[in-house]
């Protein structure tokens, strides 16, 4: 539904998207993440028309958004950030207004805002003005304009941003349940919602693409995945630390806490011993009197892969 090919923009003498390339199929939820200034929004714009790229081609549903734009952004919905509303109206008016400017027939119209109404739950403010609403329900009638014309995708930039968590739960699962139909790019910053809402993640940075994968994929790559924790006590510390680096499975022990008698360890395996390692150290402790309070296998975390691979502003 959606293909990018070596997109790059610039602006003056800084590249904000350096030549980047990815596709969204229907029926996946692609997190768009990255740290602030990593080019999220800027691709998200040029994806949806409203940036014109310095550079490649994009197409939705195999129409080129820029040679057959009216063609192309029909068949997208977007929500971007800060998204804009007019105060005056009311929510049901807004949205049939935002109706009639997607082309919907006035003899479809009505059943459509009831559609977007229900499914972003603004039943109870559909007669209220804009101007009067909570900023949770302001960000439910901006998402519902996004799907009053049911799109085929859907281009959502922080939806989530400045929502209780209630409000974020209630929306992670209206991304997910479109997501089943629907081909699905939002952006965020906020690394749990890929696992709540994603079926596939990128990470940007700096105007580039360093990782691409599903959720279990990326967490995969973090140091720590594959790595087992250990709680044990009955010998000092040193001790126990002293017999987990005779095993032959053992790469490394990274003391986390010890005490006179225990110890709370971090152990990484050795080269194409992984699968071995737990046994290992169970059968370390018989007969040493080391009792094992924890012992578990790390499957790795997004936060510390996205900390590892990108840089912050504040870095050079």
């Amino acid at each position: 539904m959606i293909e990018v090919e070596n997109l790059r923009k610039q602006f003056g003498t800084k590249v904000a998207v350096d030549g980047i390339s990815f596709t969204v199929k229907k029926g996946e939820v692609l997190g768009f993440l990255g740290p602030n200034g990593a080019g999220k929004s800027t691709t998200m714009r040029m994806v949806t028309g409203y940036l014109p790229p310095t550079a490649g081609v994009i197409t939705v549903g195999g129409e080129n958004i820029e040679t057959n734009e009216i063609s192309a952004k029909s068949k997208i919905g977007y929500l971007p950030e800060n998204a804009p509303l007019y105060s005056d109206m009311t929510v049901e008016g807004f949205l049939k207004f935002c109706g009639e400017m997607r082309g919907i027939r006035p003899k479809d119209l009505k059943a459509a805002v009831n559609k977007a109404i229900d499914t972003c739950f603004l039943d109870k403010v559909r007669h209220q003005s804009v101007e009067t609403l909570s900023k949770g329900f302001r960000h439910r009638t901006c998402f519902a304009q996004s799907i009053i014309h049911d799109p085929e995708v859907l281009i959502l930039d922080e939806p989530t941003d400045g929502l209780d968590p209630n409000q974020k739960h209630e929306v992670r699962n209206l991304i997910k349940r479109m997501g089943e139909t629907k081909a699905i790019i939002f952006s965020t910053h906020i690394l749990e919602e890929v696992d709540a809402s994603c079926s596939r993640a990128i990470i940007i940075d700096r105007g580039a693409i360093i990782a691409d994968g599903t959720p279990d994929e990326l967490k995969s790559r973090s140091k720590n995945a594959g790595a087992v924790m250990l709680r044990a006590r009955g010998l000092a510390g040193s001790g126990i630390e002293g017999e987990l680096n005779k095993l032959g499975e053992v790469s490394s022990v990274e003391v986390l806490d010890s005490t006179d008698d225990s110890i709370r360890a971090r152990i990484r395996a050795a080269k194409g011993k992984a699968d071995q390692l737990s046994s290992a150290i169970y059968q370390m402790t018989e007969g040493k009197k080391i009792v094992i309070d924890e012992l578990r296998v790390e499957e790795g975390r997004l936060d510390e892969l996205f900390r590892e691979i990108t840089k912050s502003d504040m870095e050079d």
